[in-house]
């Protein structure tokens, strides 16, 4: 009884939102604000209201949403274990793995460049810094070493 005189409250107060905009003469606004305060009306008028009140204070509704969770924790953890599982033990999963580790040839990784003409590349030493305070060369001897590799 509450749950329709509170859905015809709402629907009356649409309505009267919906006339003043459509005095201001904003048509479809109006339009669309009275379509959507007749819903509530409508949903008491087919039983909706009355049928979802009915399943919200019912218990027998509630211990049928609580099967309902507990049915889906059971599918997720038997899901869980079963991924966690894979391959079955844990030694046939490592094996698995190393299996397809070694299925993949070592040089097939390696990218493949040619002949190279140039030597090995040297580690360069690093350089000990100065006490008195880096200088205006020094700030571009990093672009300058850069520029030398690559022949510029």
């Amino acid at each position: 009884m509450i749950a329709e005189t509170i859905c015809s409250a709402v629907s009356a107060a649409g309505l009267g939102i919906a006339a003043i905009t459509a005095y201001r003469r904003r048509f479809l606004t109006a339009t669309r604000i009275a379509a959507y305060s007749l819903v509530p009306v409508a949903l008491v008028m087919t039983g909706v209201v009355q049928w979802l009140a009915d399943k919200a204070f019912s218990p027998t509704a509630w211990v049928g949403v609580g099967l309902l969770g507990i049915s889906w924790l059971l599918f997720m953890t038997t899901r869980m274990v079963e991924r966690r599982a894979g391959a079955g033990s844990r030694k046939e999963r490592k094996a698995a793995k190393a299996a397809r580790r070694e299925a993949v040839a070592p040089a097939a990784s390696a990218p493949s460049l040619g002949a190279s003409t140039a030597p090995a590349a040297q580690p360069r030493p690093a350089r000990a810094k100065k006490s008195g305070g880096a200088d205006a060369g020094d700030d571009f001897s990093d672009v300058e070493a850069i520029l030398k590799k690559h022949g510029i």
